[in-house]
């Protein structure tokens, strides 16, 4: 059903005969009852394991007793001891019954090689053993391990066969399956035939929303679950802030950190760091030291994660002093940390430094750079201006760039007038992700900023002719324990009247300061009125303005954003910050923007 080749049943490399060495003659059952006795007894040391097999061997207990077998085999898989150990006595075994069975694929499943739990399962069948409703949640949890959709709904078509559908571990474990093979709307469409659902089918299907992009259901779900008077867990708590994180929704993260001190969580390590996590991508980078400091226990995660916020909310100098302190503690860093500390290094232009850090990688800690850290490298050249250094970097890498890498370049093109090598970078873009929208309006940008109209018009069109449609630019903003989201020109929102005048008077006051909306980069050949008409509209501006009507002077302002931040709407948040005296953060495609006095923590890199 599920291979072509069931596991071989190997022989034996244990002795199922009496030594020949004179040992004390005991009644055969009395052994067997004494070694399952100690095997009960033995608790959870491996030695202890060990001993009482060594024991078993010795005294020639027959190992292919099926209750001899199962009960090692059970602790062998509870200790999570290898599974070539178990296999090997279960290989033994004369007639291994539905529980030993159970036993060996649940110790699959749960190993770092789940394949031969859908194998025993085929293998369990051909032997004519009937599975019972232990075997299911086993092998769902094996699936759902190799996220393979095709054998979980062939597997969830037996549970109904057998008619296992209606049990609750059973309809858990389905949904967790479906959710871990990104077919979360299946998981939720589960979830709601269940008749009575526990804390595990809220968090599989909130966990599931929240790892496969759909943060706003999971919220909604997680109030659903409120409204039915389910108290959340470590688990959900989890699986919100992560859910928050990707909106940027801080005042309702704020609400879960508040229940995780109501309900004892602040000492769970796992949460803490989720928690430091939620605050650096929200972009409140002080609340996420403050949580670290916090912290009774930190471990290189909780670290790691603090190095990369600071890094990523343009707080370089912070990260990288971290990181000095990481290394005072003695902790060995991660091949997270070190993409924090490149990061840093891009962000302040430290070029010799960020290579001095990436040496110490590989040869202080044995770190073989990634693709990760070699695009921050090709970043850190960029930045700094030098991009033909960045294009040799890249042509002498020890693997094959990806897109992201050349799409770095292509934006270091675009940014620093490169147009040759930007077409360079876009052909090789091309060939590994031809249908990206925003390969084309990089390409656009920089032909743009050259007056090369006809460049523009002819881009456009094997667009339209390819059928590459440009992704529509959103942001979003939290207000009143709600997410709120604009696009370009949007007038949606029931008060979108009110919307557009407070960004006319926003536009007006800019003005003043010695605004000019910045034209050159808008992708057609038409009037500057008109292409002051289009800036005018972009979604981060009505965010802006929606946010401005709506909160009170001195509450900092936070966007997320699906692309990267225009040149004119940096311009323009930029002074906005200063004209209103707020605080505006934005998390763009690229980075997060700290607009403050008229000043951005990006150094107007973006």
């Amino acid at each position: 059903m599920f291979s072509k080749h069931p596991l071989p049943r190997t022989s034996c490399f244990y002795s199922t005969t009496p030594p020949t060495s004179s040992s004390p003659h005991k009644p055969e059952s009395l052994l067997v009852k004494k070694c399952i006795f100690l095997l009960q007894n033995c608790g959870s040391s491996k030695l202890k394991l060990r001993q009482i097999h060594a024991f078993s061997i010795r005294h020639g207990v027959p190992l292919n007793d099926p209750d001899i077998g199962k009960h090692l085999i059970y602790n062998l898989v509870s200790l999570s001891a290898p599974m070539s150990y178990p296999h090997n006595i279960f290989s033994c075994i004369r007639s291994s019954n539905v529980f030993t069975w159970n036993t060996m694929i649940r110790g699959y499943a749960e190993s770092e090689s789940p394949e031969p739990a859908l194998q025993l399962y085929r293998q369990m069948r051909a032997s004519c053993i009937q599975p019972d409703t232990h075997t299911y949640p086993f092998l769902l949890k094996a699936v759902a391990k190799l996220a393979d959709v095709r054998i979980g709904e062939i597997v969830h078509s037996t549970v109904i066969r057998n008619g296992y559908d209606s049990l609750a571990f059973v309809q858990n474990s389905l949904l967790h399956m479906y959710a871990a093979c990104g077919l979360v709307d299946s998981a939720h469409k589960a979830f709601e035939l269940m008749s009575e659902r526990d804390i595990v089918a809220w968090n599989s299907v909130i966990n599931g929303f929240a790892l496969n992009g759909k943060p706003n259901e999971a919220l909604t779900l997680f109030r659903e679950m409120g409204l039915e008077g389910v108290k959340p867990d470590g688990y959900t708590v989890l699986s919100l802030l992560s859910a928050c994180a990707e909106l940027g929704a801080l005042a309702l993260g704020r609400r879960v950190h508040v229940y995780m001190v109501k309900v004892g969580l602040t000492d769970n390590l796992h949460v803490n760091n989720a928690l430091l996590d939620f605050y650096a991508k929200c972009g409140s980078i002080r609340e996420a030291r403050k949580v670290f400091d916090e912290m009774k226990e930190r471990n290189a995660v909780s670290w790691s994660s603090l190095i990369v916020g600071l890094a990523v909310n343009g707080f370089g100098e912070e990260a990288l002093e971290l990181f000095k302190e990481m290394e005072t503690e003695e902790l060995v860093p991660s091949e997270v940390t070190f993409v924090g500390v490149l990061y840093a290094c891009s962000h302040c232009g430290m070029v010799h430094e960020g290579f001095s850090y990436f040496k110490r990688m590989k040869e202080k800690y044995g770190i073989v750079p990634k693709i990760e850290h070699h695009g921050c490298i090709v970043d850190l050249l960029s930045r700094a201006g030098l991009v033909k250094e960045a294009y040799q970097y890249i042509r002498n890498m020890p693997m094959q760039p990806n897109a992201v890498i050349w799409r770095t370049l292509l934006g270091a093109c675009t940014m620093h007038g490169h147009l040759t090598l930007g077409e360079y970078a876009r052909a090789q873009v091309l060939k590994l992700e031809p249908g990206y929208s925003g390969d084309y309006v990089l390409l656009s940008n920089l032909y743009a900023s050259e007056q090369r109209w006809s460049d523009v018009h002819v881009l456009r069109r094997k667009m339209l002719r390819e059928g590459v449609k440009k992704i529509p630019g959103y942001s979003l903003v939290e207000f009143g324990n709600h997410v709120y989201e604009f696009l370009m020109g949007d007038r949606s929102h029931p008060q979108s009247d009110q919307i557009y005048a407070m960004l006319a008077e926003i536009t007006k006051r800019l003005r003043l300061e010695g605004y000019a909306p910045h034209t050159e980069n808008v992708l057609a050949d038409i009037e500057e009125e008109e292409k002051e008409n289009a800036l005018s509209y972009h979604s981060e501006k009505i965010a802006v303005a929606f946010m401005l009507l709506k909160t009170a002077p001195g509450i900092p302002i936070r966007i997320v954003k699906n692309l990267r931040i225009c040149a004119d709407c940096h311009l323009a948040i930029k002074l906005t910050s200063k004209v209103f005296e707020r605080e505006i953060i934005v998390r763009d495609q690229s980075r997060f923007h700290h607009f403050r006095d008229g000043f951005c923590s990006c150094k107007d890199y973006w």
